[in-house]
C-alpha cells in the first residue's frame, strides 16, 4: 500500500461509511496494519491510502493493533494536553498539537463486531488524529497559522530536494 502525502486532494475529503462490513475489510485492515508498521507509524486511516472509507488502524506501544470501522466519537475529556504529532502523510515533520486527553469512541472491528473504547494518553491522541483523517482534517489544521506555514514551507522544500 502506498501512503499518499500532503497535496493529494483525497486527504481533504470526508470518507464514506462502510456498508456492509464484509470479509474484504478484514484483509484491508490487515494490509493497513502492515503498511503502518512498514511506515513506522502508530495510526493509518483509509484516506491516507486512497481508500475513501471510514476505517483506521492504530498500534501504540504496549497495546495490540486495533481496527476502527465507522467510528463515532462519543465523548472527549475537557482536559486538554499538548503533545508533538507527526503524520505518515506529512513525513518527517512534527508540531505540538492540543487535543483532549481522553476519548470514548464507538466503532466496529474488522469482524464487524461493535465495540466501545475509552482511551487516554497516546492512544486517545492517535484515535483523534486518525478520526480527523476521516473528516478531511490534518494535524496541521489544528496548529497556529504561522506554525502551519513554516511546516508547509519545510514540506515543499523537502519535496523539491
Amino acid at each position: 500500500m502506498d501512503i499518499i502525502t500532503l497535496g493529494n486532494e483525497l486527504l481533504r475529503q470526508k470518507a464514506e461509511t462502510i456498508r456492509p462490513i464484509d470479509a474484504s475489510y478484514r484483509k484491508i485492515a490487515g494490509d493497513m496494519i502492515e503498511a503502518l508498521h512498514e511506515g513506522r507509524g502508530v495510526g493509518l486511516a483509509g484516506p491516507q491510502i486512497g481508500l475513501m472509507k471510514r476505517i483506521f488502524v492504530v498500534h501504540v506501544e504496549g497495546d495490540e493493533p486495533r481496527v476502527f470501522i465507522n467510528p463515532s466519537i462519543i465523548e472527549t475529556s475537557r482536559d486538554m494536553v499538548k503533545c508533538e504529532e507527526g503524520c505518515l502523510s506529512i513525513p518527517g515533520l512534527w508540531a505540538d498539537v492540543i487535543r483532549p486527553s481522553a476519548v470514548r469512541v464507538q466503532a466496529w472491528n474488522e469482524k464487524g463486531r461493535p465495540f466501545t473504547l475509552e482511551a487516554g494518553g497516546i492512544l486517545a491522541r492517535v484515535i483523534l488524529h486518525e478520526y480527523d483523517h476521516l473528516e478531511g482534517i490534518l494535524f496541521i489544521d489544528r496548529i497556529s497559522e504561522p506554525k502551519r506555514n513554516r511546516i508547509l514551507a519545510k514540506f515543499e522544500k523537502m519535496q523539491r530536494a
